[in-house]
């Protein structure tokens, strides 16, 4: 089997197991499929508004990434990415980036 016709089998998989009755609710962020359990619904429209950039950068973050590592990851300055994470707390009306830490674990920490 190729790792084409694997992936492609995983993904089949995937599918199927999130068609089972009793799966988890899942919310669409950007190209990230959240469990909507997870995502708290005063922020829910605020953070279908944010850019590609903006999720990506707030998944690293999530991952407990620094500044510098995002930076480094998505070859930007790292005062672009402050920019960035500022720009989602701003528009998730969050009071700092403590604040904003904790909501992108919640959202993007791996749960196993």
């Amino acid at each position: 089997m190729t790792e084409d016709e694997r992936l492609a089998a995983i993904a089949e998989l995937l599918r199927k197991a999130d068609a089972m009755p009793g799966a988890p609710e899942r919310v669409a962020l950007g190209e990230h499929m959240i469990e909507a359990a997870r995502v708290p619904k005063r922020h829910r429209e605020a953070l279908l508004r944010l850019t590609p950039t903006e999720l990506t950068c707030i998944r690293f973050l999530g991952w407990g990434r620094s500044n510098g590592d995002i930076a480094t990851l998505l070859l930007m300055a790292e005062n672009t990415v402050r920019v960035h994470l500022s720009n989602v707390a701003r528009k998730l009306e969050l009071d700092g980036m403590r604040e904003l830490a904790a909501l992108a674990g919640l959202l993007f920490y791996p749960s196993d």
